[in-house]
């Protein structure tokens, strides 16, 4: 008896604790239920005053946008008025210049490209300048030849020399060799003479002779004729030139021709007609 008793009371005391629990979790999942129900909620707030907020910071920037915004097209506005154009005028002035700096570039690019034409045109020119020079150097080169040919052939045949009055004068001797052989001749008289630089005028025939001066490095001289009462200056004079003056009653042709020249001094002959008389002048 007293067996069943206790059983009953364990299986009464078992349910009991099964209910109790029931209990204990129905209460717990209940209050997991409304804290997830009040922490959805308070999540649902904080999202909402964050996009409340985030609205309110996008209307003001827009706003602040839209604030530059104005104050920037009332400051171009303002600009323009100043400046006394619109926009439109700007942006034609823009155009107009982008069309200047267009044609600018391109007439520069022609004229480049004329010059280079022109430049191209002057070297081909240039280029054919050069081949008739070679061709005209050619020829000049075979006439100096055949001119010096000429020459030689002239100056072989030439004996006699040209004086200092623009005319021919007779046979000259260049050496005493050829002062004999002009005196063999016998057609003129001939008087061989020496003269010092700074003596005193030296009687020749008819006339006297004074050297003035003396260049050996450059075969030269200056020498002074006096004849019928007046002095001839030969002036710088080279060897073997024929110094050619008139004197005399019947204006005769006198000629002096100095073929050896040293240093102070000079050699050479006068040449006189033959019916010159041998009174010198002035004595």
């Amino acid at each position: 008896m007293n067996a069943l008793k206790m059983s009953n009371k364990k299986e009464t005391f078992t349910a009991k604790a099964k209910e109790r629990l029931t209990y204990v979790v129905l209460a717990s999942l209940l209050i997991y239920i409304i804290f997830s129900f009040l922490l959805i909620a308070n999540t649902r707030r904080q999202l909402a005053a964050m996009e409340t907020a985030h609205q309110a910071s996008m209307r003001k920037l827009i706003l602040r946008q839209v604030k530059v915004e104005n104050d920037l097209r009332i400051s171009n506005d303002a600009l323009a008025q100043r400046l006394g154009v619109t926009e439109q005028e700007l942006q034609q002035q823009r155009i107009d210049k982008s069309v200047d700096l267009h044609w600018q570039q391109w007439e520069l690019a022609r004229q480049m490209q004329s010059q280079v034409v022109a430049r191209q045109a002057q070297i081909g020119q240039v280029t054919g300048d050069v081949g008739n020079i070679r061709t005209e150097l050619v020829g000049a080169r075979s006439d100096i030849v055949a001119n010096r040919l000429d020459l030689a052939s002239t100056n072989a045949k030439l004996d006699h020399a040209v004086g200092d009055l623009n005319g021919q004068s007779r046979l000259i001797a260049r050496t005493r060799e050829e002062l004999e052989d002009l005196r063999h001749r016998g057609d003129r008289s001939y008087y061989e003479f020496t003269l010092s630089k700074g003596a005193t005028p030296t009687p020749i025939s008819t006339v006297s002779l004074q050297l003035k001066q003396v260049d050996p490095k450059r075969n030269n001289f200056t020498l002074n004729v006096v004849a019928d009462d007046r002095t001839i200056e030969k002036k710088e004079r080279g060897v073997a030139e024929p110094l050619q003056f008139y004197t005399g009653r019947d204006r005769q042709l006198y000629e002096v021709v100095i073929f050896k020249v040293e240093t102070n001094r000079v050699a050479g002959y006068l040449s006189t007609p033959k019916s010159a008389n041998t009174t010198v002048a002035g004595n």
